[in-house]
């Protein structure tokens, strides 16, 4: 997967939903409209419930040929087979996680507002590198702030694919996206945009 595969345009991230039919839609809509990867990102408790909404994610992904993620679960990733994992501050060390996952695995790494931690991701083997929150986001209230500054930074000292995320809207991405970043990964803005198509199409548009 890694060797075909671009880090590059919009990377949805799956909001907290408890109907199944609901997210599939929506998330479907968002493949359709040109996401290059989808992370399935849930804070449900109930881990029967984030399976089964993530394995049907998955068979969706599947269908499309687009690859499908999954947030700071390795034990998740390996059971189900999917594409890789996003890892945070607590998770397991990369250089592990690519041990147990396999070569091909998609490893991204949060690496906040900490050019330092990106470039030990970088080190460690992971996929890309994502710095936020960019903006005030209603998913993570008290997340750092990450600034354009250090976007530019990160892009001329790192050299694996950087991602932007957080409180990321069609107002807001031009100026993220002039740094020179490779992607922005959104969530509210995306699935809770009165046409999920015009949103993706306009963020994307921002590419060329």
């Amino acid at each position: 997967m890694r060797d075909s595969f671009i880090i590059k345009g919009l990377y949805a991230i799956t909001p907290d939903m408890a109907d199944l039919n609901t997210l599939i839609h929506k998330t479907q809509l968002v493949i359709e409209s040109g996401a290059f990867m989808v992370q399935y990102r849930s804070k449900i408790h109930d881990r029967d419930v984030k399976m089964q909404q993530c394995a049907a994610i998955l068979r969706l992904c599947r269908e499309y040929g687009v690859p499908c993620i999954i947030n700071d679960d390795v034990e998740m990733c390996r059971i189900l087979e999917a594409d890789g994992v996003h890892l945070g501050v607590n998770d397991d060390n990369i250089a592990e996680v690519r041990h147990i996952l396999g070569e091909d695995a998609i490893i991204g790494s949060s690496c906040y507002e900490q050019l330092s931690r990106a470039k030990q991701a970088q080190k460690e083997g992971a996929s890309y590198v994502a710095f936020g929150a960019m903006f005030p986001t209603p998913t993570k209230p008290s997340a750092p702030r990450a600034t354009l500054a250090l976007l530019k930074e990160a892009k001329s000292e790192i050299h694996i694919p950087i991602v932007a995320i957080g409180g990321i809207t069609v107002n807001n991405a031009y100026d993220v996206i002039e740094t020179g970043i490779d992607a922005i990964a959104v969530i509210t803005s995306l699935y809770e945009a009165k046409s999920i198509k015009e949103t993706a199409e306009t963020f994307l548009k921002m590419f060329h």
